[in-house]
């Protein structure tokens, strides 16, 4: 299976995004076809090896479309998103400056014939108002000239799309409005031109060609709205894409070379300064500094980084020089990457889009079908009751009005703004979310399930307490032997002490011959006395405190001096910060929440009562947690794991979200619908907010997108007239179709500026 992305040329509605979608699944080599109104991209599967963009334009270009393929990026080359997302946003730029000049003229021609139409309908219905000064045969001349020049100048889109339906049969928004608009101006342009002739078939003398100037020109501005609108939901790519640093400091021996970050490769030695940004990922060689990650992992604080440290391209130093190994570059970035994950992620569809998209297919010749009945019904029904002089008027009215203000736009464009706005802020508080499908579905989430170590606790061993067995030695005194023997090992559990010193400000003694013990500890000399750090031995064992820590599930060390022992040191890997607010938060919003770890239950249970979890699943294999998972699942549970992406794989896979915690460069996104940076889990609440806001947008834009056609397309057909003698001129028709997409994306747009406050 390959997979290639392509942006789309010629593309306007939704039924384009059908049409085209229909065309390339049609062909034998294409998997599968996802075509994307909002971002203007096309994600196609190959079920072997890829067609060239040739062979695709030429089943699409007779319809009007065509693909350009996007460049895939390379490894070891410079990511291309920040060129391409530059390319396509000065198009949009070029396309969004045309339309401006069309509506700067169209727009003010259709509120002149719009206010005229108000005035002359007042006037007549209205004793006492003065009729306009133009005599109207007069005006509908003029308006005649006027729709000429808009329909066959501005309004050529739209013509195209009528010869493209007459040519393929394929039908889109643009159709609807040129039959429309052409419809209208052709009757006016028989009954203006040739009076005689209308008047002995007895048609009727209404024109309707300012009925065109009005379509045409509100329709251009709707689309010159809904362009700009849409251009405001890429501002995510478009601001994650400008934290690229666009040069290095290559630092060799002592001399500082800028260069183009392009030219950075691995192992490259790089210096960074105060205030600057560093070019690519790596790890600090020497120096240290406080970096601000914040617009990469959505940490407000900023990290203070030392020797050894792993540092993210594009994060800002805020004080110190250090130098660093670059370790990631071009498309290796953990920034490349996220930007990567969110342009796949806002050109994904979410299976509520399903509907919509199965609707927006069958869209366009539904209405043209409906347009002709009722037509005819107009014809037939009105003449005996009206005349066929006034019953022809409204049935002319009646299917202008259904092809103008049907839009499919609206149901194409309600879920992709939604989902482009909602990724692009989860982007920007640190949730990376793979597809709109993960979205929806944690949005459904009633469980979720924790792995223990290094997502609820720090997943690094800590000292809980150090306690003397006697009143001889003192806690400072034993943590002072303990890390003076303990400095000198490797172990995890000996740096942990060694740092627990470090923190207290109790300096290490000086110890000598060190060496390590195989299952029993380490051994030194602290002048001509042997000094010991050791597991605990039988006496010790029976000890209370020593019973009490090892039942919490923490690790104790004896420190033993001269055959004597000391003390102990107590160690255990220690609770998240935030892991307690988290469980908290989740349990307000009705999640039922469950620890699932591979540690004894002693640990695991004292573990979750700290975090306030009461369920615990412990002891489990890490091949046996995906079975854990599908238990839940089997009980009618919509399940979120959270884990650390690698060990927890399968579970993560199993789930109906998996929720991976990526700390530092490492992104662990194969197995994971959504990644967490920086390894807070107080993002999950916060990730789950995200999709339920999301989800509650989609189907608000859903149901105006529905609702609107529902009661607009009856209405333009005349149902209101028999009762209400309310008849809805194809004017009004145009501006509300204007306003449908507009709206629609407008209420996506609300979501850049939603809280994600761990609650709904």
């Amino acid at each position: 299976m390959t997979i290639r992305n392509y942006s789309v040329k010629g593309m306007h509605c939704a039924s384009c995004a059908a049409i085209i979608t229909k065309k390339l699944s049609a062909l034998d080599a294409v998997a599968k076809a996802d075509v994307n109104l909002a971002t203007e991209r096309a994600r196609i599967e190959f079920s072997g090896e890829p067609l060239k963009v040739e062979a695709l334009n030429g089943v699409l270009e007779k319809y009007g479309y065509s693909l350009v393929e996007e460049a895939p990026a390379k490894a070891a080359e410079p990511e291309p998103a920040a060129d391409r997302n530059a390319t396509k946003k000065q198009e949009k730029l070029d396309e969004l400056l045309r339309q401006k000049r069309q509506v700067l003229v169209a727009l003010p021609l259709a509120l002149i014939f719009f206010s005229v139409m108000l005035w002359h309908g007042a006037a007549s219905a209205i004793a006492g108002l003065p009729h306009f000064p133009i005599d109207m045969e007069s005006w509908n001349s003029i308006a005649l000239l006027v729709a000429a020049w808009m329909l066959f100048h501005l309004g050529k889109p739209f013509l195209r799309g009528v010869v493209s339906f007459i040519r393929t049969g394929a039908a889109s928004m643009d159709t609807l409005i040129g039959l429309g608009s052409l419809v209208a101006w052709s009757y006016s342009a028989f009954a203006i031109l040739f009076p005689t002739l209308r008047d002995r078939l007895g048609l009727p003398h209404e024109s309707f060609a300012d009925a065109a100037i009005v379509v045409i020109g509100f329709v251009l501005f709707g689309k010159y709205l809904e362009a700009r609108s849409k251009l405001k939901t890429g501002e995510a790519i478009e601001k994650l894409i400008g934290l690229q640093a666009k040069s290095a400091i290559v630092y060799d021996n002592g001399q500082e070379i800028e260069v183009p970050v392009e030219k950075v490769v691995k192992g490259t030695m790089l210096l960074v300064k105060p205030g600057a940004k560093i070019p690519v990922d790596g790890v600090i060689f020497s120096g240290s500094s406080s970096i601000d990650e914040s617009m990469i992992t959505g940490e407000p604080v900023p990290v203070d980084k030392r020797e050894g440290d792993t540092v993210i391209g594009g994060a800002i130093n805020k004080q110190g020089a250090f130098t660093f190994t670059a370790t990631g570059v071009g498309a290796e970035t953990m920034l490349a990457r996220i930007i990567s994950m969110v342009e796949d992620a806002q050109g994904s569809k979410a299976p509520v889009q399903n509907l919509a998209d199965k609707v927006a297919a069958v869209f366009v010749p539904t209405v043209l079908a409906l347009a002709a009945l009722v037509f005819l019904l107009w014809l037939a029904v009105g003449t005996p009751a009206l005349g066929f002089n006034v019953a022809l008027s409204y049935a002319i009215m009646a299917m202008v009005g259904i092809l103008v203000i049907a839009c499919p736009c609206a149901l194409g464009l309600a879920t992709p703004t939604a989902i482009i706005v909602g990724t692009g802020l989860g982007a920007r508080h640190g949730i990376l979310v793979r597809n709109a499908e993960s979205l929806e579905s944690l949005s459904r989430v009633d469980t979720v399930v924790f792995d223990k170590t290094g997502t609820i606790t720090r997943g690094e061993p800590s000292v809980t307490g150090v306690e003397p067995f006697g009143e001889t030695t003192t806690s400072d005194e034993l943590l002072s032997l303990a890390a003076g023997i303990e400095k000198h090992s490797e172990h995890p559990l000996a740096q942990a002490i060694v740092n627990a010193a470090r923190e207290r400000n109790v300096e290490p003694v000086q110890v000598t011959e060190f060496k390590a013990l195989e299952g029993v500890g380490v051994d030194a000399m602290l002048g001509d006395e042997p000094v010991r750090v050791r597991k605990p031995g039988d006496n010790e064992s029976a000890r209370p405190e020593v019973v009490r820590l090892q039942e919490e599930g923490k690790t104790v060390v004896v420190v033993e001096r001269n055959g004597k022992p000391l003390g102990l040191v107590a160690l255990s890997d220690t609770l998240k910060p935030e892991a307690a607010e988290t469980v908290a938060d989740l349990r307000r919003m009705g999640k039922r929440v469950v620890m699932l770890t591979g540690d004894n239950r002693h640990a695991a249970r004292f573990i979750a009562r700290q975090a306030g979890i009461e369920e615990v699943i412990a002891e489990v294999l890490p091949g046996d947690k995906a079975n854990a998972i599908k238990k839940l699942q089997s009980e009618g549970r919509t399940v979120a794991m959270t884990g650390d992406g690698i060990n927890d794989a399968p579970a993560l896979t199993q789930a109906d979200v998996g929720i991976a915690l990526a700390s530092g460069t490492e992104i662990a996104i194969e197995s994971a619908g959504i990644t967490l940076l920086g390894g807070d889990i107080g993002k999950v609440a916060q990730a789950i907010t995200l999709s339920r806001k999301t989800m509650r947008v989609i189907r608000q834009n859903l149901f105006w997108a529905f609702i609107y056609n529902v009661i607009g397309i009856p209405v333009a057909a005349g149902a209101l007239f028999p009762l209400y003698g309310i008849f809805l001129n194809p004017a009004f028709s145009g501006i509300a179709m204007a306003g449908s997409s507009v709206s629609v994306v407008t209420n996506s747009l609300r979501l850049r500026a939603a809280k994600l406050n761990r609650s709904v």
